[in-house]
């Protein structure tokens, strides 16, 4: 009778620490990750220098929503989701590439 309880314990304790590296590895950064983006984009106003995921430079004009619209150039303004901007360049960065 003991013999098949420890038969029975032993896959158990694998799959607890199977859950635990999966938990620390994959989920946790990935949580940690999703809450530095909502952060940063809550933080978006108009005049904020950004770049897009698709590598687009230019400064928020308007946001309404869920959409935001970029600047690239004099005229030229591309009407973005939220979810597409990748990062918040610090001010000035547009002047000193152009």
């Amino acid at each position: 009778m003991e013999g098949s309880q420890s038969a029975l314990f032993s896959p158990l304790i694998f799959l607890g620490f199977l859950l635990l590296f999966m938990y620390i590895v994959i989920i946790r950064p990935q949580n940690k990750r999703n809450k530095e983006i909502n952060e940063m984009l809550s933080k978006l106003e108009v005049g904020t220098e950004v770049i897009a995921a698709s590598g687009i430079i230019g400064k928020v004009k308007a946001i309404k929503g869920e959409y935001i619209s970029i600047e690239v150039s004099e005229n030229v303004v591309f009407k973005l989701q939220r979810s597409a901007i990748a990062n918040i360049l610090p001010k000035g960065t547009i002047a000193s590439i152009n």
